[in-house]
Protein backbone atom coordinates (compact mmCIF):
# COMPACT_ATOMS: atom_id res chain seq x y z
CA UNK A 1 0.00 0.00 0.00
CA UNK A 2 1.36 3.40 -0.91
CA UNK A 3 1.47 4.74 2.32
CA UNK A 4 3.41 7.06 4.81
CA UNK A 5 6.29 5.35 6.53
CA UNK A 6 6.02 5.64 10.53
CA UNK A 7 8.99 5.67 12.91
CA UNK A 8 10.76 8.18 10.47
CA UNK A 9 12.16 11.14 12.47
CA UNK A 10 10.26 14.58 11.65
CA UNK A 11 12.40 17.14 9.77
CA UNK A 12 10.98 20.09 11.15
CA UNK A 13 13.14 22.00 14.03
CA UNK A 14 12.72 21.30 17.45
CA UNK A 15 10.56 18.23 16.62
CA UNK A 16 10.96 15.51 19.19
CA UNK A 17 12.88 12.62 17.75
CA UNK A 18 10.96 9.39 16.45
CA UNK A 19 10.88 5.61 17.60
CA UNK A 20 13.73 3.70 15.99
CA UNK A 21 12.57 1.88 13.05
CA UNK A 22 10.77 -1.62 12.97
CA UNK A 23 13.16 -4.32 11.54
CA UNK A 24 11.49 -6.48 8.30
CA UNK A 25 11.56 -9.28 10.22
CA UNK A 26 9.16 -8.51 12.62
CA UNK A 27 6.51 -8.05 9.80
CA UNK A 28 7.81 -11.58 8.45
CA UNK A 29 6.64 -12.91 11.94
CA UNK A 30 3.53 -11.43 12.63
CA UNK A 31 2.43 -12.63 8.96
CA UNK A 32 3.95 -16.24 10.37
CA UNK A 33 1.83 -15.49 13.15
CA UNK A 34 -1.48 -14.94 10.89
CA UNK A 35 -0.65 -18.43 9.33
CA UNK A 36 -0.17 -20.38 12.03
CA UNK A 37 -4.10 -19.07 13.12
CA UNK A 38 -5.74 -20.39 9.85
CA UNK A 39 -7.12 -23.91 11.37
CA UNK A 40 -6.73 -26.71 9.68
CA UNK A 41 -10.38 -27.47 9.59
CA UNK A 42 -12.37 -26.41 6.84
CA UNK A 43 -13.87 -27.17 3.34
CA UNK A 44 -12.86 -29.76 1.27
CA UNK A 45 -9.84 -28.18 -1.21
CA UNK A 46 -9.37 -28.73 -5.16
CA UNK A 47 -6.05 -30.60 -4.09
CA UNK A 48 -7.09 -33.05 -1.42
CA UNK A 49 -4.73 -31.17 2.04
CA UNK A 50 -4.35 -34.02 4.45
CA UNK A 51 -5.12 -32.47 7.70
CA UNK A 52 -1.40 -33.72 9.36
CA UNK A 53 0.08 -31.35 6.57
CA UNK A 54 -1.48 -28.96 7.58
CA UNK A 55 -0.95 -28.65 11.07
CA UNK A 56 2.89 -29.56 10.35
CA UNK A 57 2.77 -26.66 8.39
CA UNK A 58 0.75 -24.03 10.73
CA UNK A 59 2.90 -25.32 13.71
CA UNK A 60 5.94 -24.37 11.64
CA UNK A 61 4.58 -21.57 11.12
CA UNK A 62 4.44 -20.72 15.12
CA UNK A 63 7.98 -21.73 15.70
CA UNK A 64 9.10 -20.25 12.77
CA UNK A 65 7.58 -17.11 14.35
CA UNK A 66 8.73 -17.47 17.68
CA UNK A 67 12.62 -18.79 16.38
CA UNK A 68 12.98 -15.72 14.32
CA UNK A 69 11.21 -12.75 16.99
CA UNK A 70 13.87 -14.80 19.64
CA UNK A 71 16.28 -13.90 16.82
CA UNK A 72 15.49 -10.03 16.65
CA UNK A 73 14.89 -9.63 20.19
CA UNK A 74 18.18 -11.74 22.25
CA UNK A 75 18.40 -9.29 24.66
CA UNK A 76 15.06 -10.07 25.62
CA UNK A 77 13.71 -6.36 25.54
CA UNK A 78 9.92 -6.70 26.10
CA UNK A 79 7.14 -4.03 27.13
CA UNK A 80 4.61 -4.24 29.62
CA UNK A 81 1.70 -4.78 28.88
CA UNK A 82 -1.57 -5.56 30.78
CA UNK A 83 -3.02 -7.30 27.80
CA UNK A 84 -0.08 -9.83 27.58
CA UNK A 85 -0.01 -10.25 31.42
CA UNK A 86 -3.97 -10.94 31.03
CA UNK A 87 -3.08 -13.17 28.13
CA UNK A 88 0.10 -14.74 30.29
CA UNK A 89 -2.48 -15.32 33.62
CA UNK A 90 -5.17 -16.78 31.02
CA UNK A 91 -2.33 -19.22 29.85
CA UNK A 92 -1.48 -20.51 33.67
CA UNK A 93 -5.72 -21.37 34.15
CA UNK A 94 -5.48 -22.99 30.61
CA UNK A 95 -2.64 -24.86 31.93
CA UNK A 96 -3.79 -26.12 35.31
CA UNK A 97 -7.22 -27.51 33.74
CA UNK A 98 -5.36 -29.63 31.38
CA UNK A 99 -3.08 -30.98 33.69
CA UNK A 100 -6.04 -33.78 34.41
CA UNK A 101 -5.89 -34.67 31.04
CA UNK A 102 -9.95 -34.32 30.82
CA UNK A 103 -9.52 -33.36 27.32
CA UNK A 104 -6.65 -35.55 26.64
CA UNK A 105 -3.09 -34.87 25.48
CA UNK A 106 -4.15 -32.73 22.91
CA UNK A 107 -4.95 -29.96 25.65
CA UNK A 108 -1.52 -30.26 26.57
CA UNK A 109 -0.15 -29.45 22.87
CA UNK A 110 -2.69 -26.50 22.79
CA UNK A 111 -1.26 -25.23 25.47
CA UNK A 112 2.31 -25.76 24.37
CA UNK A 113 1.16 -23.72 21.12
CA UNK A 114 -0.69 -20.85 23.12
CA UNK A 115 2.90 -20.41 25.32
CA UNK A 116 4.54 -20.38 22.01
CA UNK A 117 1.92 -17.37 20.37
CA UNK A 118 2.16 -15.55 23.89
CA UNK A 119 6.05 -15.64 24.09
CA UNK A 120 6.33 -14.70 20.23
CA UNK A 121 3.43 -11.55 21.51
CA UNK A 122 5.95 -10.41 24.34
CA UNK A 123 9.30 -10.75 22.16
CA UNK A 124 7.47 -8.07 19.82
CA UNK A 125 5.90 -6.27 22.04
CA UNK A 126 9.79 -4.63 22.01
CA UNK A 127 8.10 -2.94 19.04
CA UNK A 128 4.51 -1.62 20.19
CA UNK A 129 4.98 1.86 20.29
CA UNK A 130 1.60 3.49 19.13
CA UNK A 131 2.49 3.64 15.95
CA UNK A 132 0.61 2.37 12.48
CA UNK A 133 3.18 -0.13 11.80
CA UNK A 134 1.61 -3.55 12.94
CA UNK A 135 -1.87 -2.22 11.06
CA UNK A 136 0.04 -2.67 8.12
CA UNK A 137 1.26 -5.92 9.05
CA UNK A 138 -2.00 -6.77 9.43
CA UNK A 139 -3.97 -5.28 6.66
CA UNK A 140 -0.96 -7.47 3.96
CA UNK A 141 -0.92 -10.72 5.79
CA UNK A 142 -4.62 -10.96 5.34
CA UNK A 143 -4.53 -9.59 1.84
CA UNK A 144 -2.94 -12.18 0.92
CA UNK A 145 -4.90 -14.93 2.40
CA UNK A 146 -7.75 -13.12 0.82
CA UNK A 147 -5.85 -13.32 -2.38
CA UNK A 148 -5.31 -17.31 -2.50
CA UNK A 149 -8.93 -17.37 -1.91
CA UNK A 150 -9.56 -15.23 -4.92
CA UNK A 151 -7.78 -17.39 -6.89
CA UNK A 152 -9.32 -20.37 -5.48
CA UNK A 153 -12.77 -18.81 -6.80
CA UNK A 154 -10.89 -17.98 -10.34
CA UNK A 155 -9.45 -21.51 -10.85
CA UNK A 156 -12.74 -23.64 -9.71
CA UNK A 157 -16.32 -21.63 -8.70
CA UNK A 158 -17.58 -24.88 -8.08
CA UNK A 159 -14.78 -25.67 -5.24
CA UNK A 160 -15.06 -22.44 -3.69
CA UNK A 161 -18.78 -21.77 -3.46
CA UNK A 162 -19.86 -25.68 -2.78
CA UNK A 163 -23.20 -26.99 -2.03
CA UNK A 164 -22.21 -28.31 1.08
CA UNK A 165 -22.59 -24.28 2.14
CA UNK A 166 -25.03 -23.21 0.80
CA UNK A 167 -23.45 -21.72 -2.32
CA UNK A 168 -21.32 -19.42 0.24
CA UNK A 169 -17.63 -18.63 -0.16
CA UNK A 170 -14.94 -21.15 1.08
CA UNK A 171 -11.31 -21.51 0.37
CA UNK A 172 -10.59 -23.51 -2.57
CA UNK A 173 -6.58 -23.48 -2.00
CA UNK A 174 -6.46 -23.84 2.16
CA UNK A 175 -9.67 -24.96 3.80
CA UNK A 176 -10.90 -21.72 5.15
CA UNK A 177 -14.39 -21.19 6.54
CA UNK A 178 -17.40 -18.64 5.58
CA UNK A 179 -16.86 -17.11 8.63
CA UNK A 180 -12.81 -16.73 8.36
CA UNK A 181 -13.35 -15.40 4.93
CA UNK A 182 -15.82 -12.72 5.94
CA UNK A 183 -14.15 -12.00 9.26
CA UNK A 184 -10.61 -11.50 7.71
CA UNK A 185 -12.41 -9.38 5.10
CA UNK A 186 -14.15 -7.52 7.33
CA UNK A 187 -10.87 -6.89 9.39
CA UNK A 188 -8.62 -5.12 6.48
CA UNK A 189 -11.78 -3.37 5.09
CA UNK A 190 -12.09 -1.55 8.46
CA UNK A 191 -8.60 -1.24 8.70
CA UNK A 192 -8.23 0.42 5.34
CA UNK A 193 -10.80 2.48 5.34
CA UNK A 194 -9.50 4.09 8.97
CA UNK A 195 -6.30 4.45 6.96
CA UNK A 196 -7.95 6.15 4.23
CA UNK A 197 -9.89 8.62 6.71
CA UNK A 198 -6.67 9.22 8.27
CA UNK A 199 -5.00 10.45 4.82
CA UNK A 200 -2.44 7.50 5.98
CA UNK A 201 -3.05 5.68 2.24
CA UNK A 202 -4.12 6.92 -0.88
CA UNK A 203 -7.62 6.08 -2.49
CA UNK A 204 -6.04 3.81 -5.44
CA UNK A 205 -4.03 1.75 -3.31
CA UNK A 206 -7.75 1.61 -0.33
CA UNK A 207 -9.36 0.70 -3.59
CA UNK A 208 -7.30 -2.45 -4.03
CA UNK A 209 -7.61 -3.18 -0.61
CA UNK A 210 -11.32 -2.73 -0.28
CA UNK A 211 -13.23 -3.76 -3.19
CA UNK A 212 -12.45 -6.87 -4.14
CA UNK A 213 -12.06 -7.91 -0.09
CA UNK A 214 -16.34 -6.41 0.01
CA UNK A 215 -16.76 -8.77 -2.85
CA UNK A 216 -15.26 -11.50 -1.14
CA UNK A 217 -17.29 -10.65 2.12
CA UNK A 218 -20.74 -10.16 0.25
CA UNK A 219 -19.88 -13.97 -1.50
CA UNK A 220 -19.64 -15.54 2.30
CA UNK A 221 -22.88 -14.29 3.49
CA UNK A 222 -21.31 -14.08 7.36
CA UNK A 223 -23.63 -11.77 8.96
CA UNK A 224 -21.66 -11.57 11.93
CA UNK A 225 -18.56 -10.01 9.97
CA UNK A 226 -20.99 -7.57 8.26
CA UNK A 227 -22.35 -6.18 11.65
CA UNK A 228 -18.91 -6.56 12.93
CA UNK A 229 -17.56 -4.12 10.19
CA UNK A 230 -20.44 -1.91 9.91
CA UNK A 231 -20.75 -1.39 13.89
CA UNK A 232 -17.16 -0.89 14.75
CA UNK A 233 -16.63 1.52 11.83
CA UNK A 234 -19.16 3.31 13.50
CA UNK A 235 -17.83 3.53 16.77
CA UNK A 236 -14.15 4.14 15.20
CA UNK A 237 -15.56 6.75 13.28
CA UNK A 238 -17.72 8.11 15.83
CA UNK A 239 -14.87 8.76 17.97
CA UNK A 240 -12.94 10.92 15.44
CA UNK A 241 -15.78 13.05 14.18
CA UNK A 242 -15.28 16.11 17.30
CA UNK A 243 -11.80 16.27 15.59
CA UNK A 244 -11.53 15.17 12.17
CA UNK A 245 -13.80 17.45 9.33
CA UNK A 246 -12.98 14.20 7.36
CA UNK A 247 -14.56 12.13 9.57
CA UNK A 248 -17.68 13.85 9.85
CA UNK A 249 -17.88 13.99 6.16
CA UNK A 250 -17.61 10.60 5.63
CA UNK A 251 -20.08 9.41 8.63
CA UNK A 252 -22.58 11.89 6.77
CA UNK A 253 -22.27 10.52 3.52
CA UNK A 254 -22.26 6.91 5.25
CA UNK A 255 -25.53 7.31 6.64
CA UNK A 256 -27.20 8.91 3.68
CA UNK A 257 -25.54 6.14 1.69
CA UNK A 258 -27.11 3.70 4.26
CA UNK A 259 -30.35 5.26 4.20
CA UNK A 260 -31.08 5.08 0.50
CA UNK A 261 -29.72 1.18 0.20
CA UNK A 262 -31.60 0.38 3.14
CA UNK A 263 -35.13 1.70 1.28
CA UNK A 264 -34.02 0.51 -2.10
CA UNK A 265 -32.88 -2.46 -1.54
CA UNK A 266 -34.94 -3.42 1.12
CA UNK A 267 -35.63 -6.82 -0.27
CA UNK A 268 -32.64 -8.07 -1.76
CA UNK A 269 -30.94 -7.27 1.93
CA UNK A 270 -33.31 -9.32 3.76
CA UNK A 271 -32.78 -12.08 0.83
CA UNK A 272 -28.87 -11.98 1.58
CA UNK A 273 -29.31 -11.88 5.27
CA UNK A 274 -32.03 -14.82 6.06
CA UNK A 275 -29.58 -17.25 3.52
CA UNK A 276 -32.80 -18.85 2.64
CA UNK A 277 -33.08 -19.79 6.26
CA UNK A 278 -36.45 -20.16 8.07
CA UNK A 279 -37.64 -18.12 10.94
CA UNK A 280 -37.41 -20.48 13.50
CA UNK A 281 -33.65 -22.17 12.15
CA UNK A 282 -32.76 -18.16 12.14
CA UNK A 283 -34.12 -17.82 15.75
CA UNK A 284 -31.83 -20.38 16.95
CA UNK A 285 -28.85 -18.61 15.50
CA UNK A 286 -28.42 -21.50 12.84
CA UNK A 287 -28.89 -24.14 16.01
CA UNK A 288 -26.28 -23.02 17.68
CA UNK A 289 -28.68 -22.01 20.76
CA UNK A 290 -29.43 -25.56 21.16
CA UNK A 291 -25.59 -26.56 21.81
CA UNK A 292 -25.47 -23.57 24.50
CA UNK A 293 -28.46 -24.78 26.21
CA UNK A 294 -26.82 -28.48 26.24
CA UNK A 295 -23.55 -26.90 27.41
CA UNK A 296 -24.91 -24.46 30.34
CA UNK A 297 -27.56 -27.36 31.65
CA UNK A 298 -24.49 -30.33 31.59
CA UNK A 299 -23.51 -31.37 35.39
CA UNK A 300 -20.24 -29.74 36.49
CA UNK A 301 -17.73 -30.44 38.90
CA UNK A 302 -16.78 -27.37 41.45
CA UNK A 303 -13.66 -27.51 39.51
CA UNK A 304 -14.56 -27.84 35.92
CA UNK A 305 -17.14 -24.63 37.18
CA UNK A 306 -13.85 -22.44 37.74
CA UNK A 307 -11.04 -24.48 35.67
CA UNK A 308 -13.09 -25.49 32.47
CA UNK A 309 -11.98 -29.38 31.18
CA UNK A 310 -9.00 -28.22 29.58
CA UNK A 311 -8.59 -26.74 26.24
CA UNK A 312 -10.28 -28.55 23.35
CA UNK A 313 -11.43 -27.99 19.89
CA UNK A 314 -14.24 -25.62 21.23
CA UNK A 315 -16.95 -28.04 20.51
CA UNK A 316 -19.17 -29.57 22.65
CA UNK A 317 -20.94 -32.95 22.38
CA UNK A 318 -19.55 -33.01 18.70
CA UNK A 319 -21.31 -30.03 17.75
CA UNK A 320 -18.78 -26.99 17.58
CA UNK A 321 -19.89 -23.72 20.49
CA UNK A 322 -19.66 -21.22 18.22
CA UNK A 323 -19.77 -19.09 21.28
CA UNK A 324 -16.01 -17.85 22.68
CA UNK A 325 -18.30 -16.57 26.45
CA UNK A 326 -19.21 -20.24 26.41
CA UNK A 327 -16.09 -22.37 24.82
CA UNK A 328 -13.74 -20.64 27.61
CA UNK A 329 -16.29 -21.07 30.12
CA UNK A 330 -16.40 -24.83 28.71
CA UNK A 331 -12.76 -24.96 28.78
CA UNK A 332 -11.02 -22.43 31.07
CA UNK A 333 -13.81 -22.33 33.63
CA UNK A 334 -15.40 -19.09 35.44
CA UNK A 335 -11.58 -17.97 35.87
CA UNK A 336 -11.03 -17.90 32.07
CA UNK A 337 -14.23 -16.14 31.31
CA UNK A 338 -13.25 -13.35 33.91
CA UNK A 339 -9.90 -12.85 32.54
CA UNK A 340 -11.26 -12.60 28.98
CA UNK A 341 -14.02 -9.81 30.21
CA UNK A 342 -11.16 -8.34 31.89
CA UNK A 343 -8.91 -8.12 28.89
CA UNK A 344 -11.84 -6.47 26.68
CA UNK A 345 -12.67 -4.30 29.68
CA UNK A 346 -9.30 -2.84 29.90
CA UNK A 347 -8.56 -2.17 26.39
CA UNK A 348 -11.47 -0.35 25.91
CA UNK A 349 -11.21 1.50 28.73
CA UNK A 350 -7.92 2.23 27.53
CA UNK A 351 -9.14 3.42 24.44
CA UNK A 352 -11.51 5.16 25.92
CA UNK A 353 -9.27 7.46 27.81
CA UNK A 354 -6.82 8.21 24.86
CA UNK A 355 -6.98 11.52 23.19
CA UNK A 356 -8.86 11.11 19.46
CA UNK A 357 -6.66 9.73 16.95
CA UNK A 358 -6.25 7.54 14.06
CA UNK A 359 -4.71 4.99 16.48
CA UNK A 360 -7.28 4.79 18.37
CA UNK A 361 -9.40 4.70 16.33
CA UNK A 362 -8.20 1.23 14.83
CA UNK A 363 -8.03 0.16 18.23
CA UNK A 364 -11.49 1.04 18.82
CA UNK A 365 -12.79 -1.20 15.80
CA UNK A 366 -10.79 -3.76 16.56
CA UNK A 367 -12.25 -3.67 20.24
CA UNK A 368 -15.44 -3.76 19.35
CA UNK A 369 -15.43 -6.47 16.30
CA UNK A 370 -13.44 -8.86 18.68
CA UNK A 371 -16.39 -7.85 21.02
CA UNK A 372 -19.36 -8.51 18.86
CA UNK A 373 -18.27 -11.51 17.18
CA UNK A 374 -17.34 -13.42 20.27
CA UNK A 375 -21.31 -14.20 20.79
CA UNK A 376 -21.50 -16.44 17.60
CA UNK A 377 -17.63 -17.06 17.14
CA UNK A 378 -15.16 -18.88 19.19
CA UNK A 379 -11.34 -18.03 19.11
CA UNK A 380 -10.90 -15.35 22.81
CA UNK A 381 -9.36 -17.92 24.99
CA UNK A 382 -6.89 -20.05 22.47
CA UNK A 383 -4.57 -18.54 19.32
CA UNK A 384 -6.68 -17.35 17.18
CA UNK A 385 -7.24 -14.17 14.82
CA UNK A 386 -9.24 -12.39 17.22
CA UNK A 387 -6.23 -12.61 19.58
CA UNK A 388 -4.19 -11.36 17.11
CA UNK A 389 -6.61 -8.45 16.51
CA UNK A 390 -6.63 -7.68 19.99
CA UNK A 391 -2.94 -7.69 19.86
CA UNK A 392 -2.92 -5.42 17.36
CA UNK A 393 -5.11 -3.17 19.44
CA UNK A 394 -2.79 -3.17 22.12
CA UNK A 395 0.19 -2.25 20.14
CA UNK A 396 -2.15 0.88 18.95
CA UNK A 397 -2.82 1.66 22.25
CA UNK A 398 0.61 1.39 23.94
CA UNK A 399 2.66 4.78 24.77
CA UNK A 400 5.04 5.78 21.63
CA UNK A 401 9.06 4.55 23.44
CA UNK A 402 10.64 7.14 25.07
CA UNK A 403 13.34 9.22 23.13
CA UNK A 404 16.42 9.00 24.06
CA UNK A 405 17.70 12.27 26.24
CA UNK A 406 20.21 14.35 24.25
CA UNK A 407 23.43 14.00 25.34
CA UNK A 408 24.70 17.53 26.89
CA UNK A 409 27.83 19.12 24.86
CA UNK A 410 30.90 18.57 26.56
CA UNK A 411 32.17 21.65 28.15
CA UNK A 412 36.18 22.71 27.62
CA UNK A 413 37.82 21.51 30.64
CA UNK A 414 39.32 24.81 32.56
CA UNK A 415 43.75 25.33 31.86
CA UNK A 416 45.50 25.53 34.83
CA UNK A 417 48.74 26.80 34.84
CA UNK A 418 51.56 24.72 33.98
CA UNK A 419 49.01 23.04 31.70
CA UNK A 420 50.41 23.92 28.21
CA UNK A 421 52.12 22.44 26.01
CA UNK A 422 55.38 23.28 25.63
Amino acid sequence: MGTQTDGQRDPRPGAAPGPAGTPKIVGIVWGLLVLNTLGSAGAKTIVTLPRSLIQMVTMGALVAAFALALAVNLRLRVRASSYLLLLTLLLVTSVISSANLESGFGALFRCFRLTLFICTLWLLSRWWDGSLTFVRYHIRAYFAVLGSVAVGLVVSPGAALPDLYGGRLVGALWPLTPPQIGQYAAVIIGLTALLLLGRRTDRTSAAVVIVPSFVLLALTHTRTATLGLLLGLALAIGSLILTSAAARRFFTWAVLFAVVVAVGFASALQTWFLRGQSKENFSSLTGRAKVWDALLAAPRTTSEKFLGVGLGDKSFGGLPIDNSWLAVYNEQGLIGVTLVAVIIVVLGGVALLRPPSLQRACAIFLISYCAIASYTEAGLGDASPYLLHLALAASLLASPAAAAAPTAPELPRPRTQGSEAT
